[in-house]
């Protein structure tokens, strides 16, 4: 099996349920488990949108026999069926968002997929949930996660209770 990472965002509607209903929904994958899920992170709107309520995140580490392509057909699945419709403006408010990290140390540069995701190292909201699942975790191509968050100076993440799910003891 394959170990992934995803990540996962809300900030419209309730977004620490939906981020909860994400992590549920991973579990229900087929050929899929859910090994971990971080504590959730409230985080300052990134990019250009920034005007907006702040981001619930987490990342989940999932074991899985589905292949990078498979996986993410799935998470765009979940996000869909959880009211996320993709022509708002990049950064904008999301009902869940569900980014698939990295699968193994796999390297894939495709139109459809690139992996590891292409903004993670930049982005302490990603970052301090996978530093608290695997501190020692190497990014391929950037270095390790905890060495990255070094660089992500300025970014506001507050860290709540952990994530409260049958899969996260």
């Amino acid at each position: 099996m394959r170990r992934a990472y995803v990540a996962l965002g809300s900030n419209r509607g309730d977004p620490v349920a939906k981020v909860q209903a994400g992590m549920t929904a991973l579990g229900q994958l087929p050929q899929t488990r859910v090994e971990r899920c971080s504590s959730l992170y409230r985080t300052a709107p990134m990019g250009a949108v920034v005007d907006q309520p702040d981001f619930i995140n987490a990342v989940c580490r999932i074991k899985t026999e589905l292949d990078a392509n498979a996986l993410m057909k799935r998470l765009l699945d979940i996000e869909a069926r959880h009211g996320r419709v993709r022509d708002g403006e990049p950064g904008g408010p999301r009902t869940l968002d569900l980014d698939l990290l990295m699968i193994d140390h796999q390297v894939i540069a495709t139109p459809e997929l690139t992996l590891p995701h292409p903004r993670l190292h930049e982005r302490a909201f990603v970052l301090y949930p996978l530093a608290e699942l695997d501190p020692d975790l190497v990014i391929p191509g950037h270095g390790g996660v905890t060495e990255l968050l070094g660089a992500c100076c300025g970014q506001r993440v507050q860290r709540l209770e952990p994530a409260a799910s049958a899969d996260n003891p």
